[in-house]
Order: C-alpha cells, then sequence, then structure tokens
C-alpha cells in the first residue's frame, strides 16, 4: 500500500449510530424521570408518607439527577464536533456512575412499591 493512500479501516462513516445513541440516552433518561415522578407521587400525594419512604424518595430524586448529569454529559460528548470521525469512549467513571444509579433506581423503586 502506499503512503499517499488512506487506510480503509482508518475512514469511517459514522452514518446515524450517533444520533441513535443520544435519543437511546433521552429515551432512558426520560423513562427515569418517569420512574422518580410515579415514585414520589405514590408516596407523597397518594397516601401519608412515613419518615423513611420521605427519605427514599429524596434518594430516588438524587439518583435520577445523578444519571441524568452522567447521560448528558454522554451526549454532549457524542454531539461534538471532534466525534465526527469516532467518538471517544465513556470513561469508566460515568460508566460506573450510570449503573450505580440505575441500581439504586431500581432498589429504591421496588422498596416504595413493596
Amino acid at each position: 500500500m502506499a503512503d499517499t493512500e488512506e487506510d480503509p479501516a482508518a475512514v469511517r462513516d459514522p452514518g446515524l449510530q450517533p444520533e441513535r445513541t443520544r435519543m437511546a440516552w433521552r429515551r432512558t433518561t426520560l423513562s427515569c424521570a418517569v420512574a422518580v415522578v410515579l415514585a414520589w407521587r405514590q408516596v407523597l400525594l397518594i397516601r401519608e408518607p412515613s419518615g423513611t419512604e420521605v427519605v427514599l424518595v429524596a434518594l430516588l430524586v438524587l439518583a435520577g439527577l445523578t444519571f441524568l448529569t452522567a447521560a448528558h454529559t454522554r451526549m454532549r460528548t457524542l454531539a461534538t464536533p471532534a466525534s465526527a470521525g469516532r467518538p471517544r469512549t465513556m470513561d469508566a467513571r460515568t460508566a460506573l456512575l450510570a449503573t450505580a444509579c440505575t441500581l439504586v433506581l431500581v432498589g429504591l423503586g421496588a422498596a416504595i412499591v413493596l
């Protein structure tokens, strides 16, 4: 291969993949927000909440906001012009944060429902 030719593996046409990924993050954050609002509604509006339930809802809201922050950071990374070629991979901290928030949301949601 001559030095002037481009390596076909280095040329990347991302197509709609970055947009699909951003849309997936948006759907996930919307689902998270709906779960938080429904839990908040169930505990604080439908019945008389106990102190424990209020704390669980507060933690649920905090986990939801943390997840929203991690997802927004990832969506911004995918939307930057520098990522037009190949977007940076998600750093381990953001991935761990998103995973932890998801597990916390599941656990707290189950505790509120039961």
